[in-house]
């Protein structure tokens, strides 16, 4: 007899079959069919969505019923040359393979890197960097001060779709909300920090958690990631709901250059150390993460964000912008712990490193400390061009000489602008969040769980 398959093979030629041949097929397959099928219709080539079965079971309706095999519990196929359909056969491992693998199991490998893995840690074998100690004992704390900064991040948590946006919609929306100096400082804010959080999560990720060896710091360092990406969402959030041109925005690092100098000095400190094959243990590696932990820490969180901060809270304070100030100072909150474990990381450093803060290498700081300083004086005078919010860039000016004077005595180098004073104290009030009520009046900010933070 002629089979499906056949028969299929058959229509595929250019002859077409005669009709008595179609009919004696059709008459004999009901004779041998172990039930009785309703007559077939004439088949037609098979179509991209009606591919036609290769089920053995349906390509020959003269075969015997098929047999169920014992193991699988699936049907056998009684057509060996007929395609399988692999996916309706069940994928078995092997259990006595694997008892056997568990059984001769050898602990050691993987663990033989570390030098003391069949030993304890003692708090003195740890340190910041170059520490052979295994990471993945948490306890003994050696520094304190970084767990309890973790627990702190922790007990400010805090999500970007809590703040009320309602009131900074309808400003932004109305011409004669906020005037043109006003809508220039929002837009070189978001578009600036929108960028500059989530370089500063690449480094975290990419470089400096890899090459801290101390368990805690690193505990504190995948907090501050975290909150690096709120505050990544946090301006994603104002700009989507103040609708904003997001190409416009997001792309200010590269088309504003007072934003791309920010932005590429930054990253200028990343280049050596988000190579993977770098590795601490020698003085030049050891002083490059050391420029890392300074640019970024110092200079990026520590001076880059202060003049937009400062604007952004400003406005917040004449009751304007109210949604977007608040995110400002949550971040702004946020901030200032990364800045004070970032200087605890470096003084560290240099207390177990001595040989690392070199005469020279000091001055390559103080340095680098006065170029992010022009920087961000240039980002005020092209943000502030004219005087706005009770501020102008002049005052700016001085706060950054007096922000930068604080950065280097808190690395124990000396003070480079003479007599610079603090023009905006309110600023530090901004930091006390749990007892002060918000100055938007719009609600009390218990956003602290736990715990009380100190600014700086």
């Amino acid at each position: 007899m002629i089979s499906w398959d056949d028969y299929r093979e058959d229509a595929s030629t250019t002859e077409t079959p005669a009709p008595e041949i179609v009919k004696a097929t059709a008459e004999t397959m009901i004779q041998d069919s172990p039930t009785e099928p309703s007559s077939p219709e004439k088949p037609s080539e098979p179509t991209p969505f009606e591919p036609i079965s290769s089920n053995p079971v349906n390509a020959n309706p003269a075969s015997t019923s098929p047999e169920i095999n014992p193991t699988s519990g699936m049907l056998a196929s009684t057509d060996s040359s007929a395609p399988q359909d692999q996916s309706t056969q069940p994928l078995v491992g092997n259990h006595d393979a694997a008892a056997a693998a568990v059984a001769s199991m050898d602990t050691s490998v993987g663990l033989q890197e570390l030098e003391s893995s069949s030993q304890r840690i003692q708090v003195d074998q740890k340190r910041m960097i170059n520490c052979r100690a295994d990471l993945n004992q948490l306890v003994p704390f050696k520094y304190d001060w970084a767990w309890q900064k973790y627990l702190d991040g922790c007990a400010n948590h805090w999500m970007p779709q809590e703040i009320n946006m309602t009131a900074d919609i309808a400003l932004w929306k109305d011409e004669e909300g906020l005037n043109a100096d006003e809508r220039l400082i929002v837009m070189r804010s978001l578009g600036y920090f929108s960028t500059a959080d989530s370089l500063v999560a690449n480094n975290l990720v990419l470089a400096i958690y890899r090459l801290i060896t101390n368990p805690e710091c690193r505990q504190y360092i995948l907090r501050q990631a975290f909150e690096e990406a709120i505050h990544t969402h946090a301006y994603q959030y104002c700009i989507e709901s103040l609708g904003m041109d997001e190409g416009e925005v997001f792309n200010m690092y590269r088309e504003v250059p007072s934003v791309a100098k920010k932005a590429s000095w930054s990253l200028s400190h990343t280049h050596s150390l988000s190579d993977p094959n770098f590795n601490t243990g020698t003085p030049e590696t050891d002083q490059e993460l050391l420029r890392n932990l300074v640019s970024f820490y110092a200079v990026t969180e520590g001076i880059f964000f202060y003049c937009g901060f400062t604007q952004i809270l400003s406005m917040g304070r004449r009751n304007k912008m109210t949604g977007v100030a608040e995110q400002f100072q949550y971040i702004l909150r946020d901030e200032s712990m990364h800045l004070n474990f970032g200087i605890d990381v470096i003084n560290q450093i240099k207390l177990e490193n001595p040989h690392l803060w070199t005469t020279e290498f000091q001055q390559e700081v103080i340095q680098m400390i006065l170029e992010g300083t022009q920087i961000e004086i240039e980002y005020a005078r092209d943000t502030m061009p004219r005087g706005v919010l009770g501020m102008n860039a002049q005052m700016m000016e001085e706060y950054l000489h007096f922000i930068a004077n604080r950065r280097l005595a808190q690395l124990g180098l000396p003070e480079q602008f003479s007599g610079a004073q603090n023009p905006f104290p309110w600023m530090s009030e901004m930091m006390d969040l749990r007892k002060e009520k918000n100055f938007f009046e719009t609600r009390v900010l218990e956003y602290q769980t736990g715990g009380a933070l100190n600014w700086e």
